[in-house]
């Protein structure tokens, strides 16, 4: 691990305390190291881990926090022994910024799942001790393990968002044969993640549903984004034509809300993926034995919100 940088020489925006209010703060980042990258950052997207971590909403904010990690940016230096990145490149980083880099997880690409625990981009404790501070800032120093090649084609602006709401619904979609031309798939949510969820379902070729509880999303749905059909969870009917219609469901929902009634909508063998963030997760039992049939017959899964090193290369 790289020592401190000297001067405090990067520009970012912190809240200082619970009311999450951001205001300019100076810090300085490490020194760059022989395997880092020093990254100028130009876009970084705006989670709702912003609002939650700047409004301490787990308790275990680490004032001052300077938010952010859907970070993309410009290579501006690199380290003497770093071999997949040169200056000019655009680069993104995600939601961590380094793991123990020798467990089973880490050998694996899965670096999210680190037995060392991985450290988030920001608001995390690096294994050196320092706080992480993310992309609301003018610059960031990262090992090239957990940096990511943006096409120069790409707009960084477009690829900022990808880092984590992008990666969070693709993963499981891939890794549960979610991207299968023909099938169809319902989203619940259409906030951050929901609107991903849409995108690249109709980019694997699914018929999609969107389900929300406001009708003010509709327009948003089927015009901007392109889904098949729209749903407001709260009509009963609706709900009920949809009975074992859906070979798959991505949940991106975080606030609070009942899960039993989208149940009924997969089909058997079908696929339901938690990537939201409520604060609690309960099934009716009744729910779960789809016209009779015990679990074994559906996949009930919960994802980690972010990614593994393997979710993106």
């Amino acid at each position: 691990m790289s020592s401190k940088g000297v001067g405090e020489d990067c520009l970012g925006w912190a809240a200082r305390d619970a009311s999450g209010v951001l205001s300019p703060y100076k810090f300085s980042r490490r020194t760059l190291g022989n395997e880092d990258v020093h990254i100028k950052i130009t876009h970084c997207g705006v989670c709702f881990a912003d609002v939650v971590w700047t409004r301490n909403k787990h308790g275990d904010s680490k004032y001052p926090v300077v938010p952010g990690h859907e970070i993309a940016g410009i290579v501006t230096k690199v380290g003497a022994n770093v071999h997949h990145f040169k200056v000019g490149d655009h680069v993104g980083v995600g939601t961590y910024i380094n793991s123990c880099r020798d467990c089973e997880y880490c050998n694996d690409g899965q670096e999210v799942h680190c037995t060392k625990g991985s450290v988030y981009t920001f608001n995390g404790v690096d294994f050196d001790g320092t706080i992480t501070k993310g992309g609301y800032s003018s610059y960031i120093v990262v090992h090239e393990r957990y940096c990511f090649m943006i096409p120069k084609s790409y707009p960084l602006a477009s690829a900022a968002p990808l880092l984590c709401a992008g990666i969070t619904v693709y993963s499981p979609m891939v890794r549960h044969k979610m991207n299968q031309p023909g099938k169809s798939l319902g989203v619940i949510g259409l906030g951050g993640l929901g609107h991903m969820a849409v995108k690249f379902g109709k980019a694997f070729g699914l018929s999609v549903t969107v389900f929300s509880t406001s009708i003010s999303k509709k327009e948003e749905a089927l015009s901007l984004l392109g889904a098949d059909k729209f749903v407001v969870s709260s009509n009963q009917e609706e709900m009920t034509a949809l009975a074992k219609s859906l070979d798959f469901i991505i949940d991106t929902a975080s606030g609070d809300h009942s899960f039993d009634p989208y149940m009924s909508l997969l089909k058997t063998y079908g696929v339901f993926v938690l990537v939201g963030f409520p604060s609690q997760v309960k099934f009716i039992p009744a729910s779960l034995n789809i016209g009779m049939l015990p679990l074994k017959y559906r996949k009930l899964v919960g994802m980690a919100s972010f990614h593994s090193c393997n979710s993106i290369r």
